[in-house]
């Protein structure tokens, strides 16, 4: 993220570690919470055919997030949702023991789904796109589902189509992927400086893994080799790439 210039918004699917991240690297950022995310972990909670009227109306009052345009609109959808607390509070409010005999929320998965949206609206990332004081080029973006289907997608597919290659080479496939596909690539020479080898992905994964075993921990593909692993421009601390 440090070669890269601050953005003005960044848009997230809800992961933990890029709002750390903000913090660390991009601190003057601003963060808006994906809409079809938001929408999705609802509909998660009250599934696709919610069988009570508070988890009907709660489905549908998420869906309707695709429809607000301007601030008014925020406003009155940001009512209704409290609105809709207030209504179903007796409703809400009703405990069941579980089977180890401690309450609980009845209708807890409700209540989680709710919880969701309001601590987007506290945290003033619901609407970050309505924010007028934003100085964009464009209309700013509410949804990453451009890169799902326009970057994530495509690696998916990618691999998909290359079922046979190694794991070290479907990690290199990836690689030139995105440097071929950047706005402003480096050149063929510079990445051939930063680009892992086989032989070198290898080395970094089994002394990783070693490292891990003794910790009682085994990583597998695709959580033990960090970005900062295969980009090292510095000779002198690693000298393994080709």
């Amino acid at each position: 993220m440090q070669r890269i210039a601050t953005p003005i918004v960044v848009v997230s699917d809800g992961g933990p570690g890029l709002r750390k991240a903000l913090k660390k690297v991009w601190r003057t950022a601003k963060l808006q919470r994906c809409i079809v995310h938001a929408v999705w972990q609802v509909h998660r909670y009250t599934t696709r055919r919610p069988k009570t009227l508070a988890g009907i109306m709660l489905k549908d009052l998420a869906s309707d997030l695709y429809n607000v345009k301007t601030q008014e609109d925020a406003k009155i959808w940001i009512q209704r949702l409290f609105n809709w607390r207030v209504t179903f509070k007796e409703f809400l409010s009703e405990m069941t023991r579980d089977s180890n005999d401690n309450l609980r929320a009845t209708h807890e998965r409700l209540l989680k789904a709710y919880n969701s949206l309001v601590v987007l609206i506290n945290t003033e990332t619901m609407f970050r796109y309505l924010d007028e004081t934003l100085v964009l080029d464009k209309e700013c973006p509410r949804t990453n589902n451009p890169i799902e289907g326009g970057v994530n997608a495509q690696l998916r597919r990618l691999l998909r189509y290359h079922r046979g290659m190694s794991v070290e080479k479907r990690i290199k496939a990836v690689f030139w992927w995105c440097y071929l596909h950047s706005p402003r690539p480096l050149s063929a020479k510079e990445i051939l400086k930063v680009m892992p080898t086989d032989a070198s992905i290898s080395k970094i994964y089994s002394s990783m893994n070693e490292r891990a075993q003794l910790q009682g921990i085994i990583p597998t593909w695709g959580d033990a080799i960090s970005w900062g692993d295969l980009h090292n421009y510095d000779k002198l601390s690693f000298n393994d790439w080709d």
